[in-house]
């Protein structure tokens, strides 16, 4: 399957590829990046590449996934954003996550605030999606700053089954 391209003024939403395992395992590797996922532990390089290939089968499977965002002007891969299904949370299905991980050289350029725009409103009027939510741990501001800039709302607090930490769940209202 062919995976659409979104482009937006800074950035390139496409398709992952081989080149896109060592940068993405770094970005797995740095304990500052992952400090609010799941459990907060590093992964491996063999866990990057996993999570690749279950990115790309989610395409496959389901019609929508995480996008693989690189920067235009440097061509590097800088984080990923797009919809997966949240399935890890079963209080909140039949929606589905949107959502985001940068590297932290990234960080405060309102990179993901931009490539989760352009993949929220490619899902909404491409895809159809429109119960779509997006989930943080508590603490990780950046992200809940995010999901508000997307006109997201809360709708929750509760725990992460999967690792027992406190998330907040917002939800993209009716449109």
């Amino acid at each position: 399957m062919r995976l659409p391209q979104i482009t937006t003024e800074r950035l390139l939403l496409r398709g992952w590829t081989s080149d896109d395992h060592a940068p993405f395992a770094a970005i797995c590797a740095d304990p500052d990046v992952m400090r609010y996922i799941g459990n907060g532990q590093t992964r491996s390089p063999e866990d990057a590449a996993r999570n690749i290939a279950a990115f790309q089968r989610s395409w496959a499977e389901r019609g929508y996934g995480l996008f693989a965002v690189e920067e235009k002007q440097s061509g590097e891969l800088i984080g990923f954003t797009g919809h997966a299904w949240p399935g890890f949370l079963p209080e909140v299905l039949p929606s589905v996550e949107i959502g985001w991980r940068f590297s932290k050289p990234s960080w405060g350029k309102g990179y993901a605030s931009e490539a989760a725009k352009a993949a929220l409103v490619f899902g909404v009027n491409e895809l159809g999606i429109t119960d779509i939510v997006s989930i943080y741990q508590i603490g990780n501001e950046a992200s809940r700053r995010i999901m508000q800039k997307l006109g997201m709302i809360f709708d929750r607090r509760t725990l992460d089954p999967s690792c027992r930490r406190e998330i907040e769940v917002y939800r993209l209202p009716p449109q």
